[in-house]
Formats: C-alpha cells, sequence, structure tokens
C-alpha cells in the first residue's frame, strides 16, 4: 500500500501534468515531424529528417516552451478556471502557482541552452517566442478579437521554426499553416463563448462579452465559409496526394458545425463544438502521411532490411 506522502507525490506529477497538459505536446510534437517530413522538406529522405539531430532539438524545445506557455497561461487563468474548469482546476491547484513558476523559469531556461545547440537564430526564435507567450497570458488575451488572433499565432508559430530551419518557402507551406490558422481561430472563439460566465467574472473582454453571442456566431460563420480558399488552392492547385479527402471531410464537418453552432446557446452545445474541431486538428496531423503514403511503405521495407 502506498503512503499518504507517496500518493500526495504521484497527484503532483498528475496536477503538473494536467497543467501542462501532457496529452496535447506528444501530438504537436508528432505535426510537427509529419510537417517536416510531408510538407516543409519533402525533398529529403524521411529517415534523414527523423535522425536529424538539429530537428530533435526544434522540436524539443517547441515541446518545452509549449509546455511552459500552459503554465505560465494556467497561473494568470487560475481564478477563471474555477468557474469555466472547476475539475481541472481542482486537481491543477495540488501544485502551488509558486512551483508552477519555478517549473516555468525552468523549462524556459533549459529551451535557450539546448537552442545553442542548433544556431543563435534558433535561441533568439525561441526567446521572442516565450515572450509572446507570456505577453499574451499577460496583456493581450483579454482583448476582443486580437487575443484570438495572437493565439492562433503562437499555436502555428512552432512550424514556422521547422520552416525557418529548412528555408523551404513554398507556396503550399503557406496554404497549410492559412487553413490551420484558421480552425485554430474558430476554436478560440468558440472556446470564448464556452468560457463566457468565467470571462465575465474575471473582467475579460472577449468578443461575446463586448459585442454580443450573435456577433461571435457571424465571425465565426464567416471564418469557416473563408477556409474555401485554402482548400481550392491545396486541392486544384498543389499536391496534397489523398489528403484532399480530409480536406473535402472537414468542408463536410464544417457545415454541420455552422448548423449546429446556429442553434447552440449552452457551455455543453459550445463543448461539442469544440470537440470536433479538437478531432478536426488531430485528424490533420495524422493525415499529412496521405500526401505521400508510400513513404511509410518504403520506411517499412528499410526497417525490414535493418
Amino acid at each position: 500500500m502506498l503512503n499518504r506522502q507517496t500518493k500526495l507525490t504521484i497527484m503532483k506529477i498528475i496536477s503538473m501534468f494536467s497543467v501542462v497538459r501532457g496529452y496535447n505536446i506528444p501530438i504537436i510534437a508528432l505535426a510537427q515531424y509529419l510537417s517536416a517530413i510531408f510538407i516543409l522538406a519533402p525533398e529529403k529522405r524521411a529517415l534523414s529528417v527523423i535522425l536529424d539531430f538539429n530537428l530533435f532539438i526544434i522540436v524539443l524545445a517547441s515541446s518545452l516552451t509549449i509546455a511552459s506557455g500552459y503554465i505560465i497561461n494556467n497561473f494568470y487563468d487560475s481564478k477563471k478556471d474555477l468557474i469555466n474548469r472547476p475539475n481541472k482546476s481542482k486537481l491543477d491547484r495540488l501544485v502551488s502557482q509558486k512551483t508552477k513558476l519555478q517549473v516555468y523559469f525552468t523549462l524556459n531556461f533549459i529551451v535557450f541552452f539546448i537552442a545553442f545547440f542548433v544556431s543563435w537564430r534558433a535561441v533568439l526564435f525561441f526567446s521572442v517566442y516565450i515572450f509572446l507567450i507570456w505577453f499574451y497570458s499577460h496583456k493581450i488575451k483579454k482583448q476582443p478579437f486580437i487575443g484570438n488572433l495572437m493565439a492562433s499565432f503562437l499555436a502555428v508559430l512552432p512550424f514556422f521554426a521547422i520552416l525557418l530551419y529548412y528555408k523551404n518557402f513554398y507556396e503550399v507551406i503557406f496554404a497549410h499553416a492559412t487553413f490551420l490558422f484558421i480552425i485554430i481561430l474558430i476554436r478560440e472563439m468558440i472556446k470564448d463563448l464556452e468560457n463566457l460566465k468565467g470571462d465575465l467574472a474575471n473582467g475579460y473582454s472577449t468578443i461575446p462579452i463586448v459585442y454580443g453571442e450573435s456577433v461571435s456566431k457571424k465571425i465565426i460563420i464567416i471564418l469557416a465559409i473563408s477556409t474555401l480558399i485554402p482548400v481550392y488552392f491545396l486541392v486544384n492547385l498543389y499536391d496534397v496526394g489523398y489528403m484532399d479527402i480530409y480536406f473535402y471531410i472537414c468542408l463536410i464537418l464544417l457545415i454541420l458545425f455552422g448548423v449546429k453552432l446556429s442553434k447552440s446557446n449552452t457551455k455543453e452545445e459550445y463543448n461539442q463544438l469544440h470537440n470536433l474541431l479538437k478531432i478536426i486538428i488531430v485528424a490533420g496531423v495524422f493525415c499529412i502521411i496521405l500526401i505521400d503514403p508510400s513513404v511509410l511503405w518504403n520506411g517499412e521495407k528499410l526497417l525490414r532490411r535493418i
């Protein structure tokens, strides 16, 4: 049987895992690797990308930066989360605010240190990234629309670290980035509707609070329709292999999303829409493989030879 101290330690580890949203970070790291193989550096062999030490450091630094970002965001949102996410907040509060800050600064120091293994440009990039996350959490998050825009920008920024590393500025990359940015922006605005009660109680000036839920819904619908632009370019002008199936399914899901949104009024209904967008984003990560499935088949043959 575990003693009380051991149980408390385990609970604190689980709490910190919840604070840094450890379930999200592996997905982001996988997305970076798949993006590097299939989108950002398609001319390179998949194995050489996977074994690239500098890329590993960039992905690791990105993961640690994102984890520290979740911590500082949790630090500033602690009161709001008591209303919006009471169960998660109860778990997160097992770790003190002081400990969260200590882990936050430790992770940032590690990022700063390991980035030197790549280049001074990597150090500069991640220093700016860390600052922007702090600035967003401390100041910008409470502002209508600019807060949503910055949150979406910060979500796609890790992929630009890899883009700058390989220096392949293909137009198709920006089409992919635009689609992802819009989907994440829609998700951020749905979160504002979902968290309306807590935001209002803590003085946040989000779009549904300042302009009303109706205006917020209209903007979201416009954004959903605007995904047609990058999807058109990706499907008709660029070679995305079998991933065009994913984009067609996304358009169908976004139509259903729009219908559901127009009828939604409760936190539970907004949460369902939020989860649908999560599915679209996570499915998109795995569907990157559809750009060129032969990479997997050739990789399997190579592993058999080894």
